[in-house]
């Protein structure tokens, strides 16, 4: 193991506050990243193959008392990428074999902290690595929380014959609850991506006419999010009654008029997600759907004027049903109405009926009211806010009112 990162990064993702807290409540002595949006928003550390195909190990521990002593464990393969990125985590132990060359000189110092990293002793396999960063951390014999979201069939077993002394407990719902409460810098990045998926949705209507098909409507939505440096991910642009399918995925179909079209989207910037709802019509909207729409639209904003810190995750969902019924939609049903965001597209709090959870100052979930009538067409309306101290702050820049596309 060699300390050859930087320690403690002012935009560091992970909330280390919450964290040492929870885990004290716990009685752990140290958690272990093991999934790929665990992995990053422990460390900072993005490792492309485990983000592009399952199997591929990475693991950051980080021990309850001494985040100097966190470590992330990666393989050889990707040291490039530890080198090239802003990760916090200040320790490093290596795994497996690659061949990398070199000229005789070093221009950079990326080139000599990756030449420093690949001088690391390779520790064998991943979870033998892993054991020795936990033996490093001084935690061997105590309580270790897995994140058993990323871990191999088996790998529990074999890591708990390594470490014969330690206590193994699952760590997965750990994380979600840690990564509820979000930092600045997190907030940060959730607030941009969200405008910025609304910008993306300006820019499909703009290309509205009759015959566009949902697949070059969805280009010109992914090309503004990508002109504004964030990666598609979520593209659900459906146009008259296949604007009922709740998760429609653009086709040759062409838009005619008084089409409902549904945008389910979002993007990512610098791993962090976005995904609202917007409802335009092309041409004249029908009196069903300006009246359907304004149900579910004000059933969001009722919700939305009740969140603030300590409110029931329960209430809030009856709250936005209840609205939504009154409003003009008497059947009106759903499982949830909304969720957290953050690193992962679903965050605590769950907005269902049966949830526990209580909000907290610093929560950033989306709010929503999808309505999905076969034959007919979807609605939805879905804001994206952050929970503060006497209610909440908005990241949208449009109030979700039903747009006409002329």
């Amino acid at each position: 193991m060699a300390k050859v990162l930087q320690t403690r990064h002012s935009r560091t993702l992970v909330n280390l506050d919450r964290l040492e807290a929870i885990l004290g409540s716990e009685n752990v002595d140290a958690l272990v990243a093991s999934s790929p949006e665990n992995v990053t928003y422990a460390s900072g550390y993005w490792a492309l193959s485990q983000w592009i195909r399952r199997g591929p190990q990475t693991y950051v521990v980080i021990p309850r008392n001494g985040p100097e002593r966190s470590t992330v464990v990666t393989s050889t393969a990707l040291l490039d990428l530890l080198a090239d990125q802003n990760v916090w985590v200040p320790n490093v132990r290596r795994f497996g074999y690659f061949q990398m060359d070199r000229t005789e000189r070093l221009h950079s110092g990326l080139d000599k902290k990756l030449l420093s990293l690949f001088g690391l002793p390779d520790d064998g396999t991943p979870l033998e690595a892993l054991a020795k960063a936990l033996m490093d951390a001084g935690v061997a014999k105590g309580r270790i929380a897995i994140d058993e979201l990323g871990l191999l069939p088996g790998s529990w077993e074999r890591l708990q014959d390594l470490l014969p002394n330690a206590t193994l407990v699952p760590g997965c719902a750990l994380f979600r609850k840690i990564r509820a409460v979000k930092t600045t810098e997190e907030i940060n990045r959730l607030r941009y991506v969200a405008q910025v998926a609304e910008r993306s949705i300006q820019a499909a209507l703009a290309e509205a006419r009759t015959d566009i098909t949902e697949i070059e409507m969805a280009r010109a939505f992914h090309r503004k999010t990508v002109d504004s440096d964030c990666q598609p991910v979520l593209g659900c642009i459906g146009f008259g009654t296949r604007s009922a399918m709740p998760n429609v995925q653009p086709s040759d179909a062409r838009l005619v008029d008084g089409d409902i079209i549904r945008f389910d989207v979002g993007g990512r910037f610098r791993h962090y997600r976005a995904d609202i709802a917007r409802i335009a019509v092309f041409g004249e909207p029908s009196a069903r759907t300006k009246l359907y729409h304004r149900a579910l639209h004000r059933g969001v904003q009722a919700a939305l004027e009740m969140i603030k810190p300590g409110v029931k995750a329960a209430d809030v969902f009856l709250r936005a049903v209840d609205v939504t019924r009154k409003e003009g939609i008497n059947h009106f049903s759903r499982s949830h109405v909304g969720h957290g965001i953050g690193i992962d597209g679903y965050d605590l709090p769950d907005l269902t009926p049966s949830s526990t959870d209580l909000l907290e100052e610093g929560m950033v979930m989306c709010v929503e009211t999808p309505y999905y009538e076969t034959g007919w067409g979807g609605l939805q309306v879905e804001d994206t806010v952050v929970v503060r101290a006497d209610g909440i702050e908005t990241f949208m820049t449009t109030d979700g009112s039903l747009m006409v596309s002329p």
